[in-house]
């Protein structure tokens, strides 16, 4: 885990367990160390191979934001295995505007008088197994919605899932314990 002024990060790598003909997922969370509104945007050095959702929004005080990445089917698997796309997150204070409005493009410039903060992540493939394939069919038997579904196609979109409701716990434990 990553952790700046206003967001942190986990994990630092987008880890895609790599198939041909097959769009993959995987998550990164965000989390805002702040007591304010966060706004952050996601950009991507590969554009037409990666969609983030969400790829702009803003964090309330203290919360998670979990952005799902989703890597395109690919026809041809690459040289070694290695991936050279990365992606950049940027995160900035959030105005009343900006919470009510909605995010833009302006307030990630530091011409704007903004303090923007920058975390590059790398895109990495890893082998696949057979047994994330397994896991994945069974999924997409047992689920009846299709957004789910698409998530939790590979074993990364299972263990962020896993991940997410570990850290609801945790959060949940450590409220309880104040009270």
């Amino acid at each position: 885990m990553n952790t700046g002024t206003l967001v942190s990060f986990d994990p630092l790598e987008l880890k895609f367990p790599f198939e041909l003909n097959k769009q993959l997922h995987c998550s990164v969370h965000l989390t805002n160390e702040t007591d304010q509104h966060v706004a952050f945007k996601v950009k991507t050095t590969n554009t037409k191979k990666y969609i983030s959702r969400p790829n702009v929004a803003v964090i309330l005080p203290r919360s998670t934001c979990a952005i799902i990445v989703t890597m395109q089917a690919q026809k041809e698997a690459p040289l070694n295995m290695q991936c050279q796309d990365k992606f950049l997150i940027q995160s900035v204070i959030a105005n009343q505007e900006a919470i009510l409005k909605g995010v833009t493009a302006e307030m990630f410039t530091k011409e704007s008088g903004n303090v923007v903060e920058e975390c590059k992540l790398k895109a990495v493939y890893i082998p696949s197994t057979p047994l994330t394939s397994t896991i994945a069919q069974g999924v997409q038997e047992v689920l009846p919605f299709n957004a789910l579904e698409k998530y939790m196609r590979n074993l990364s979109g299972i263990e962020a899932l896993r991940q997410h409701f570990m850290h609801f716990w945790v959060k949940i434990g450590q409220n309880n314990q104040k009270g």
